[in-house]
């Protein structure tokens, strides 16, 4: 931010691309290890796959050339870490999941409250 070109766009990624089911995988492969299934069935059982919609991405990636190139910035996590701790914050706030679920959270942004 503070290095950038004004006026500049910057695509921030991970040097990970991956298939939208490798991804998934992932998911399931972590869920296993940090929250078991108490019958000891497997996450990647409850996959199913759908008809796809037109326009369907098979995968994400994002060319993040241009800002380690010009600005020097590579990522601190890999993806592998990243997953999970993303995935350990979901399980760690079960009230912040729920509301998304219920339809209660109204996309406020929270954080940032004055002082």
């Amino acid at each position: 931010m503070q290095s950038g070109q004004l006026g500049e766009t910057y695509n921030i990624g991970g040097n990970c691309e991956r298939e939208n089911i490798q991804i998934v995988q992932s998911i399931c492969a972590i869920l296993d290890n940090i929250r078991p299934k108490n019958d000891g069935s497997k996450y990647e059982e409850q996959i199913a796959f759908v008809k796809d919609r037109p326009g369907h991405d098979r995968r994400y990636a994002i060319d993040a050339s241009k800002i380690k190139r010009e600005l020097g910035w590579e990522p601190k996590e890999t993806f592998e870490s990243g997953i999970r701790k993303t995935i350990k914050w979901y399980l760690d706030h079960p009230d912040w999941v729920e509301n998304i679920l219920s339809g209660n959270y109204r996309c406020e942004r929270l954080g940032l409250g004055e002082e």
